[in-house]
């Protein structure tokens, strides 16, 4: 595990350092002479990213070997990122990988999904969802060439692409990588794309532009063996206090700026709260972690949560392997000690009120035309429906971005995308544009809020089809429910809940019913984040989807009759009792 980097990558990485500071960050984590993460880069000049001492062959950070699960014995067997030879093998010889290959792919972000599509599916690693016109072309070039013919806006502000034969896998990786992108480590125990507030760099709102940041941290894990292969996937997302929230609260480490006055011995300026453990699948939030982080030691702060992480999870149970069991076992308080103890500098505490408060994000802001910090220009939030593009969409896109804009887009974890730096004068024709290839900046408060996973056409997790479930839902409900406020709907096939139904103001979770296995799901109420946190609450269970229809609108057009002043769905059903609210959940007809 241990390994330094050679010489080109040193100079790499210092030209790729010199490139941020020139965007007004210096983002920095390096191994001091004491052995600690330090941000001072002259602290450790000839060590950028050095790996720690391999642990016994015995033992796996004090798990022995023979009591590690099966994943963690192929991880033994060979590591994720040295199985090329396999993929050249499968690629010749145009075969399917077994269970332990299929893991080892995912190392490169290719994703065997048989049984429900006997292909690949490419994770595309997209650093806050930042994508240039002639990157967006490529990737229809390769949906267009080698898959099935569109790509998937996912809930991490990522693309997928899928039906991929293994003829074309070699084809497929240099193909993304000849235009600037990668896949490595987009699977399994790794750390997933990272996440930004998308309007960030534009927003008049922010506090902070925390690209650089994601985009350094990013190079950092790609270039640090030790950070490929940990108990579990890990996410991480920077929330610079913009208008449009990137749920930085469900993350493994959310990095979410504030403001600091005067008053206390802190200097006064922009800080990172630090906020661990959220996995809202397992129903909770990340955790204030009452530590006032500065952006330039943000690197070194996430590299050292991560190895505390890798030192501390379970590798023998991968049901409690992800950082919330670690935190549950340990304590906040303890965890958060060994992650400090690898610091070279101290994390000052400060409460939370001490901060400025912050605007609340905009309520579906990720949709409709909004000011930029240039008052000439606007960005354009595109609605995607449940985040499905065709080859032509995205060509055209790309088109339109580099027509209307500065070829620049931005995709978003509400499966959409931004289009920025639009003059003023000229939103009417690109208005007009974008209706013509099938999409819009409009949508009612419904159909703009609809988030849905894969489901069971791609995904064997999923119980239920959620993309065609969603996209007729929305349907019903804009005929017959006349909403004037957004209401964000979330529907996932699985427990795994990749659409994060426990945040939805509604949220649906796929199940089976019956000897039939008829379609349905167990409905939930309530959710929400960031400034408006809480877990949706289940107030009927395994309902069929045909049944879902009507509930709905019962329930919503129990809002609209019942509701005070200004109150939004959230608040209402946050003073309802779950039988209250049962009450109104009667489908038609029963």
């Amino acid at each position: 595990m241990s390994q330094s980097f050679s010489g080109a990558q040193k100079e790499y990485l210092a030209g790729f350092m010199a490139a941020v500071a020139q965007r007004g960050l210096a983002p920095f984590a390096g191994l001091a002479a004491n052995g600690r993460f330090t941000a001072d880069e002259h602290g450790a000049p000839e060590n950028l990213a050095a790996a720690p001492p391999a642990p016994k062959e015995d033992s796996i950070f004090g798990t022995p070997i023979s009591e590690l699960c099966k994943q963690e014995q192929w991880k033994l067997e060979r590591h994720g990122l040295d199985i090329w030879d396999r993929l050249t093998a499968h690629t010749e010889e145009n075969k399917f990988p077994d269970d332990q290959d299929t893991f080892y792919f995912r190392y490169h972000g290719l994703f065997y999904v048989a049984p429900t599509q006997n292909s690949f599916m490419l994770r595309c690693r997209i650093p806050a969802g930042e994508v240039n016109a002639h990157q967006l072309r490529g990737l229809a070039h390769i949906a267009e060439t080698w898959g099935g013919g569109y790509a998937h806006v996912t809930t991490r502000a990522n693309l997928q692409i899928r039906e991929i034969a293994p003829r074309n896998l070699l084809k497929v990786l240099a193909h993304l990588h000849g235009i600037g992108l990668t896949a490595k480590g987009a699977g399994v125990d790794n750390i997933r794309n990272l996440t930004v507030t998308p309007t960030a760099g534009f927003d008049p709102e922010e506090l902070i532009d925390p690209r650089a940041l994601a985009h350094a941290l990013s190079q950092f894990i790609l270039n640090s063996r030790d950070m490929f292969g940990l108990p579990r996937k890990f996410n991480i997302a920077f929330d610079g206090g913009g208008s449009i929230s990137c749920v930085a609260d469900t993350n493994d480490i959310g990095f979410v700026a504030v403001r600091l006055g005067d008053g206390h011995a802190l200097p006064p300026g922009v800080y990172f709260r630090l906020e661990l453990a959220g996995i809202t699948g397992h129903k909770q939030f990340a955790a204030d972690c009452g530590v006032m982080v500065r952006p330039e030691q943000c690197l070194a702060v996430a590299a050292a949560v991560i190895r505390a992480y890798a030192e501390t999870g379970d590798r023998t149970n991968r049901n409690r392997a992800r950082l919330k069991y670690v935190v549950d076992r340990l304590g906040l308080a303890e965890f958060l000690r060994r992650a400090e103890a690898k610091l070279d500098f101290v994390l000052p505490r400060l409460a939370r009120e001490y901060c400025e408060p912050r605007p609340a994000p905009r309520a579906q802001g990720w949709l409709g035309i909004h000011a930029q910090r240039d008052a000439a220009l606007r960005y354009a939030g595109v609605a995607v429906p449940v985040g499905f593009l065709t080859v032509a969409q995205l060509r055209g896109l790309a088109t339109l971005a580099e027509r209307f804009g500065t070829a620049e887009l931005r995709l978003t974890v509400w499966q959409n995308l931004l289009i920025p730096n639009v003059p003023e004068e000229r939103i009417g024709a690109f208005g007009d544009e974008l209706r013509a290839l099938g999409l819009n900046h409009t949508a009612s408060p419904v159909t703009g809020g609809l988030v849905a996973c894969t489901g069971n056409t791609g995904c064997k997790w999923a119980a239920t089809a959620t993309k065609a479930h969603a996209l007729e839902l929305g349907s019903w409900l804009e005929e017959r429910v006349p909403l004037d406020v957004p209401v964000n709907i979330h529907l996932t096939g699985c427990p795994h809940s990749c659409a994060q139904h426990f945040i939805g103001d509604i949220g649906l979770l796929g199940t089976r019913i019956g000897p039939e296995k008829i379609e349905g799901y167990h409905v939930f109420i309530g959710g929400g984040s960031d400034d408006r946190q809480g877990l949706a609450r289940q107030i009927a269970t395994g309902v069929p989807f045909a049944e879902v229809k009507p509930l709905l609108v019962g329930i919503l057009q129990a809002y609209l009759d019942r509701r005070e002043s200004g109150e939004t769905f959230r608040d209402f059903a946050g003073r309802l009792s779950e039988t209250e609210l049962g009450t109104f959940a009667v489908p038609a007809g029963k």
